[in-house]
Order: C-alpha cells, then structure tokens, then sequence
C-alpha cells in the first residue's frame, strides 16, 4: 500500500473520477443478470472485459502487479481478489463478490458488490445484507473534520453486535489516477482516531465481512484470500468523494447519487 501524503483531487480530478465511477457501477448492473448457476466466473470476466473495451474504457486489474484477468470474483469463502477461472462454475446458493475498476481518462472507477446465486442459504443472506449495511453505515461517517477512525468503527461496531468479523488484512485506500494510494481506510478501529478528513479527498470503503473468524489465508496463487476457517465472506464497495457539505458516492448512477 502507498504510503505517500494525501492528494486533495480538484473538482475537474472529482468530475473524471465521477465518470470512471458512473461506468463502474454500470458494468456491474450489465454483469448481474449473467450472474446465475451454470455460469463460470471466467465468462463474467471476459464479458466485462468486453463491456469495458466497447466504452472505451480500461480494466486497471489486468496486469496489476501481475494479476492476470480484468476482474476479481471471490466465491462464499473468499474473501477478495479471486481469479477468473473456467473450471469455476457458479452453483445455486453460492455468493459472488464481483470487484471492477475501469479506468476512464487514467481515473480509477473502483466498486464492488456481493451478489447471490439462485437462492442462498439463510447465513448468507444475512451475512450480504450486514455487510451492505456496513458500507452505509460507514459512508454516513464520511464528512470535513470526521477522522478515518470514525468510518472503521461504524463498521466494526454493527458487524460484530450481529455475531460477524471484521477483516484486518485488507483496508480501503484513496484512488485516482493511482490505484491504490493514501489514506489507508481499515474497516475497523476507534472513534475519533486516524487521518483528519477534508474536501477534496477520495477513497474507497470496501468492508470485508466474515461470518466466522476474521482472519485470512492467501492461496498459493499469491492472490486469493480466503477465510482462514473457510466460512463465509461477502464484501461491498464504494469510491467516495468528501464534499463541503459531506459526501457523493461516486460508483453509482447519477439519478442516485447522494450528498
């Protein structure tokens, strides 16, 4: 993770980045109705691929760092960065993490949703539906002079009064024309603690929430996470802009955007 001071994005770098995001939440609405048993999660991959060529767009997780496809789909016990394969067909009960970052005019649109397969268990219902509200819970946070704890600890607080874990290893991160770059954002951590917010800065919120343990293996791939007790685990993200008056989700549609 960058460790670099953090970058205040004028309102032209927010508006390129509002675009990157529009197009990454419109990817993941083109994907979800693929999203069914039968299907395997290299064929959403290559799909996207396709989507995100035809809008002139880029996939910023191909290649990155080495990872060898356009998207991560993380399957019931992953826990993120899940590697696209044909052999893996998604089955009735299953949940999917699909995580997209197409990138437009070099700005990074980073979203993700967790999605059910057919009909889930009543366990992963519950475990999608905390953590959904754990990403609302923590942008209600986001505002000028709110600290970076404060976001960790809404998460952390709700996640584990409903009998789930918090992920330590894998954190929220600014984003723009880089990446991953600072402030590092944990979806844990105590209120009144951490960076200062302001204007100007943009960062994701992406809860990892488990329903046992919250700690984590990563597969001899170098990249899959999974839960280290092979339970469950379901994710939401959102990039974010801090705005004068609080905060616009900027991985949605415009008709839904918030401040």
């Amino acid at each position: 993770m960058n460790t670099e001071a953090i970058v205040l994005l004028s309102s032209r770098e927010v508006d390129k980045m509002r675009a990157a995001g529009q197009l990454a939440a419109q990817l993941l609405d083109h994907l979800a109705p693929m999203i069914k048993p039968g299907v395997s999660t290299l064929d959403l991959n290559d799909e996207a691929e396709r989507w995100t060529q035809a809008h002139g767009a880029k996939s910023a997780p191909l290649g990155y760092h080495g990872f060898p496809k356009s998207i991560c789909t993380s399957v019931n016990e992953v826990v993120c960065h899940g590697i696209p394969n044909a052999k893996q067909i998604l089955r009735d009960g299953d949940i999917i993490n699909v995580d997209v970052t197409p990138t437009v005019d070099g700005y990074h649109g980073d979203t993700s949703r967790t999605f059910f397969v057919g009909e889930p268990s009543a366990i992963a219902r519950r475990l999608v539906e905390v953590t959904e509200q754990c990403l609302e819970l923590a942008i209600a946070e986001v505002k000028p002079g709110a600290r970076i704890g404060d976001i960790g600890a809404a998460i952390q607080d709700y996640a584990e009064a409903q009998g789930f874990s918090v992920v330590r290893d894998f954190v929220g991160h600014g984003v723009s024309r880089i990446f991953h770059t600072a402030p590092q954002v944990p979806h844990y951590g105590r209120r009144g603690r951490g960076k200062k917010l302001r204007p100007g800065m943009v960062f994701t919120i992406e809860p990892m929430i488990n329903e046992g343990t919250w700690e984590v293996d990563v597969l001899e791939d170098g990249w899959t996470a999974v839960t280290k007790d092979r339970k469950l685990s379901a994710q939401f993200e959102h990039t974010l802009a801090v705005t004068e008056e609080g905060v616009e989700i900027l991985t949605q549609h415009p008709e839904l955007v918030v401040a």
